[in-house]
C-alpha cells in the first residue's frame, strides 16, 4: 500500500529521524516547507527583540535631553535588556578623554534603576562606549 501521492500533492514527511521510532507525516512539501519558514522567521525575531539596546548621547546636549535619554535608558533596563550607551563624540573632543568619561558618568548617574556594568567605558570608533544591565 502506497501512502505517498506525488501526483496529487501529498509526499511522505520525514518529521523527526531521531526518534525511534522515526516520525514521518503525510501532507504537502510545499506546506511542510512553508510552515518551516514561517516558524524559522518567527525564531529569529524573537532572538533579536532579546538584543541589546543602544542609547546615543552627545556631550554637548542639553540637561532635558539627556534627562529625556536616561528615561529611555531605564525603559529598556525595565524590560530586561542590555543597554549600551554611546557618547558620540565630534573633532578634537575625541582628545579630551577625562572631560568625555566625566559626561558619561554625569549621564550615569540621571539613570534611576540601579544597575550594573557590563563592560567598563572604553574608546572606539566615534567615541566613548558601554554596556549595562539591570541588578
Amino acid at each position: 500500500m502506497i501512502l505517498a501521492r506525488p501526483e496529487e500533492g501529498i509526499d511522505l514527511i520525514e518529521i523527526s529521524a531521531n526518534a525511534v521510532p522515526p516520525v514521518a507525516r503525510l501532507m504537502s512539501y510545499d506546506k511542510y516547507r512553508y510552515e518551516e519558514e514561517k516558524r524559522e522567521k518567527k525564531e529569529r525575531l524573537a532572538q533579536k527583540s532579546a538584543a541589546m539596546k543602544q542609547v546615543q548621547i552627545s556631550a554637548r546636549a542639553a540637561q532635558n535631553d539627556l534627562l529625556m535619554k536616561a528615561k529611555q535608558a531605564e525603559k529598556f533596563l525595565n524590560e530586561g535588556r542590555n543597554v549600551e550607551i554611546a557618547l558620540r563624540l565630534r573633532g578634537r573632543e575625541k582628545y579630551n578623554q577625562p572631560w568625555a568619561r566625566q559626561k558619561l558618568d554625569e549621564f550615569l548617574t540621571m539613570i534611576p534603576v540601579e544597575f550594573k556594568r557590563i563592560t567598563e567605558p572604553h574608546f572606539g570608533g566615534r567615541g566613548m562606549n558601554m554596556q549595562i544591565v539591570k541588578k
